[in-house]
């Protein structure tokens, strides 16, 4: 039987049915990490380029040393000038390729799961698919360029530290390294956090139009910190684990409806449930 969005799944048998949950993709996550990294590794390298040749040509030596401490910071304003509009560019790309990447997926990941419980369904970029997407892409586009502005503001705290207190190169491109070694490590999180969030959200719409109000919250057991509620919830002692796919389930902890995979670093999932006839 084809079904499109526009028709209700039922369970043929009458009973109702709980399919397997859809996980975000690891591959897509790296993938987007790898992009991200990318682009901030030749920002570091550029920065520390044009810094390191600064100060061989006029060395900062003291704080009253005003010219070269200034020569050096307007270098600094230029870069970050380049580098934030670079990073401005990039991340619509970035964004368009994440969103794209997670939507391709997760359709796919759902029309197998429904294929082997017996439905053939052809999902079609519905105005709620959409508004989703574009709010991924627009997500994405924001976070990307805080990357490189927070990253350059530390930069420049960094370089006139250096400045007042007459440190020399070596300890400014070790401050450096460390700076990029935190951004890097944000990206990870980054990739990681909106890959649980856009795969959530993009199921979550394909459940709606298939008529799947009903889910059953999974907790993933992948974090360190798990979250207590979300433990309690799962296992079924917070009046769980069912929620209304429409609604979310209010969470004690935070006061507010939330899905698996919403809240920063949650790695929760959930199987939605075919009713019955």
């Amino acid at each position: 039987m084809a079904l499109t969005p526009k028709r209700k799944l039922r369970s043929p048998s009458g009973k109702a049915i709980a399919l397997p949950a859809i996980h975000p993709n690891v591959g897509i996550a790296v993938g987007y990490r790898q992009r991200i990294d990318k682009l901030v590794a030749e920002m570091h390298r550029s920065v520390c380029y044009w810094l390191t040749a600064q100060y061989r040509a006029t060395p900062p030596l003291l704080a009253s040393d005003a010219s070269p401490a200034a020569e050096l910071l307007a270098r600094l304003r230029r870069l970050s000038s380049r580098w934030l509009a670079k990073f401005a560019e990039g991340a619509q790309r970035l964004g368009e390729y994440f969103a794209t990447s997670v939507n391709k997926r997760s359709d796919a990941a759902l029309r197998t799961i429904l294929r082997d419980a017996g439905f053939s369904v052809k999902f079609k970029m519905t105005r709620p698919m959409n508004d989703v997407m574009q709010a991924t892409i627009g997500a994405q586009v924001e976070l990307i360029k805080s990357i490189a502005s927070e990253h350059l503001s530390d930069v420049q705290g960094l370089v006139m530290r250096s400045v007042q207190e007459g440190r020399d190169l070596a300890t400014l491109t070790n401050d450096l390294q460390k700076r990029y070694d935190l951004t890097r490590k944000r990206a990870v999180l980054i990739a990681r956090d909106q890959n649980n969030k856009a795969t959530a959200a993009m199921t979550r719409v394909r459940y709606e139009e298939l008529g799947l109000t009903k889910a059953i919250w999974m907790h993933s057991g992948g974090g360190k910190e798990p979250r207590p509620t979300h433990v309690a919830f799962a296992a079924g002692k917070l009046d769980g684990p069912i929620f209304d796919v429409r609604e979310g389930w209010l969470d004690p902890a935070v006061n507010e409806r939330i899905w698996p995979g919403t809240l920063i670093n949650c790695r929760c999932v959930s199987r939605p449930v075919i009713p019955g006839i």
